[in-house]
């Protein structure tokens, strides 16, 4: 029987004093692939800056348990540590810290072991050859001048380096070609095994074409309002998100 990694409880999120979650229920299961599907604006990404302690999301409710323990209000490093990862929608530009200082320094924050350079500089060429990206880009600022595919190929690429046992992808194929969805699901497939565990945030449905879905969850408004299999993204294919809508919350 598959255990836990996360377990979201009756979970309400505010920004600015707006209520954009409210009553929210999830759990996910060691090696379990779970879609987290709605239109614009329903709270996706807020599911996901919420799980990972973005500080301007509040937690008015409820509770977030990572591997049975409490994590509702802990900060962003500390679950970074704990093994959560989370990609995002439009990733920052750091200039004056290349990508491969920032992933260096963000594996030894991570793990708190010291890195073997040459051993990490080979892991690393070798990580960015699979996502069919440049080598040169190592030594470049952190995603400054990079296209909107290469920035989302760092993140992956930042993924596999880091290890978490819970990754959470933000619209990861927002933007990207089909060659570079190709790559970029490439990446997924090779993260995924049985002990770790992967939540993908999208409106879109070209990635999932590539790898399956455990479980397939329909956010609008701020509430989960279905849960299902992988059939669930053929009816929203087939006839959109209306047909599963509801009021907006108040």
């Amino acid at each position: 029987m598959s255990n836990n990694i996360l377990d979201i409880k009756n979970l309400q999120v505010c920004v600015e004093n707006k209520t954009i979650l409210n009553n929210l229920n999830l759990t996910v299961n060691e090696g379990e692939v779970h879609v987290i599907m709605g239109p614009n604006g329903a709270g996706k990404s807020t599911l996901g800056y919420a799980v990972m302690g973005h500080p301007a999301y509040l937690i008015k409710e409820g509770s977030i348990l990572f591997e049975g323990e409490d994590i509702t209000q802990e900060k962003t490093d500390v679950r970074a540590k704990k093994g959560i990862f989370l990609s995002f929608q439009n990733p920052e530009e750091l200039a004056g810290v290349t990508l491969e200082n920032f992933m260096r320094t963000s594996k030894t924050a991570v793990t708190g072991k010291p890195i073997r350079v040459l051993a990490y500089k080979k892991e690393l060429r070798k990580t960015m050859e699979a996502l069919d990206m440049d080598k040169d880009y190592a030594a470049r600022y952190l995603n400054v001048g990079f296209s909107g595919g290469e920035k989302k190929k760092s993140e992956i690429l930042q993924m596999l380096m880091l290890e978490p046992k819970l990754a959470i992808l933000d619209e990861t194929d927002s933007g990207l070609d089909v060659d570079a969805v190709k790559v970029v699901s490439k990446g997924v497939e090779a993260f995924k095994n049985k002990t770790n565990s992967l939540i993908i945030i999208t409106h879109n449905t070209k990635v999932l074409e590539y790898f399956p879905a455990d479980r397939v969850h329909i956010l609008i408004n701020g509430r989960i309002v279905k849960t299902g299999d992988a059939s669930l993204i053929d009816r929203v294919n087939t006839s959109g998100f209306q047909e599963f809508a509801v009021p907006e919350l108040v």
